[in-house]
């Protein structure tokens, strides 16, 4: 057989497997529906329903992952699935995600990877509009950066959190990679300013030292506001990402500048219902302690003699006094565990105060 009579037999079972896999997806899909229905149809009077399970999608996607035998990465799939499951959910209920905006930064790229393209993504200007979005019921959830591996703590994120009740439903992780970007009326030879978000700046300092040495660096409120201020520009540039580049037309000067190769922001998902456990958790708490010797050695002792891995630990201003200070504790396990729930029950009996922010899945991509 010929090389033209194979490809052309390899593309008629192409168009077949397309068409089991639209039948598949088709069929995914209305079940999807049958599910909004039967949930409606249980309803108690003055019940709401609960349409998105981020437990089931965490476990519907680690499922994959571990079945998954190729040629596709793990991730790739997993991405897959995503977009099938935020298409099919979209159908039962379109899901309202609030995000720091505006349009095109690592922000709207993390509530993509993590809720998937069919969602209604809304921009807010400052993280405390998303918190207050979500608070008053305009969306269902908001994501929030909360650390970066280069520049630490987000303060902004963990205050907030001091201000709103809310429940971090979730977590993602986004590698992030910065590009020079510039516009059509952009003259590279004469670039006399760089703008970006200050973290952005920070994490491509050595890079920019290197490079641009004597150039004006502008920290802006984002790297998208970034990115659209120099569109129409002739003597400028920008740091952001590829959505950000995509979505204002800019050619990419320089690719991947920052200084850390592994260079990778998380992401919290804010809402108001708990979610329960999958057996791959994670947990973050607030806690107050009494000005004391010893305060913060009491604090971390139960979690040490009952082999509790805490993965962050960051102190913030109290706001109730002069010098005081509160913690927020990421640590690995679910507030339903019975081990957890023994060392919070420990601590709420030492210290001034506690409360749980959440317990939600690990990131799955």
């Amino acid at each position: 057989m010929s090389s033209q009579d194979q490809l052309k037999a390899l593309r008629v079972r192409i168009d077949s497997l397309d068409e089991k896999l639209l039948e598949l997806i088709s069929e995914r899909a209305r079940c999807a529906e049958e599910v909004a229905r039967v949930k409606m149809s249980s309803l108690k009077p003055g019940e709401s329903p609960v349409f998105y399970r981020p437990e089931r999608e965490a476990w519907v996607l680690k499922h994959i992952m571990e079945i998954n035998k190729g040629p596709l990465g793990n991730e790739e799939v997993a991405r897959l699935f995503r977009e099938i499951m935020s298409s099919c959910l979209a159908l039962e209920y379109p899901l309202k995600v609030a995000y720091l905006g505006p349009e095109g930064t690592f922000t709207q790229a993390a509530a993509l990877k993590h809720f998937g393209h069919a969602v209604i993504s809304l921009p807010m200007a400052a993280i405390d509009e998303v918190f207050r979005e979500v608070v008053a019921g305009a969306v269902n959830f908001g994501v929030v950066p909360v650390e970066n591996s280069t520049e630490g703590a987000v303060n902004h994120t963990l205050d907030s959190f001091l201000e709103h009740n809310l429940v971090i439903c979730g977590e993602v992780e986004l590698r992030i990679h910065h590009h020079l970007l510039v516009g059509e009326n952009t003259r590279t030879d004469k670039i006399s300013r760089i703008y970006s978000h200050a973290q952005s700046l920070a994490q491509c300092r050595k890079w920019l030292d290197a490079h641009y040495p004597s150039v004006e660096r502008v920290a802006l409120s984002s790297n998208a506001d970034a990115a659209r201020r120099v569109k129409s520009e002739w003597n400028s540039a920008a740091i952001a990402g590829d959505m950000a580049a995509q979505l204002y037309g800019l050619t990419k000067l320089a690719e991947k500048i920052e200084d850390r190769p592994d260079n990778s922001t998380r992401f919290l998902i804010i809402g108001n219902q708990e979610v329960p456990p999958i057996g791959d958790d994670k947990t973050s708490i607030i806690v107050s302690m009494n000005n004391k010797p010893g305060a913060l050695h009491a604090l971390l002792m139960p979690f040490y003699e009952n082999g509790i891995d805490l993965t962050r630990i960051e102190t913030r201003p109290s706001r109730c006094g002069k010098w005081t200070y509160v913690f927020f504790i990421d640590f690995v396990g679910h507030c339903h565990d019975p081990l957890v729930k023994s060392v919070l029950e420990r601590l709420s009996q030492e210290v001034v105060a506690l409360k749980v922010l959440g317990s939600y899945p690990k990131a799955v991509l």
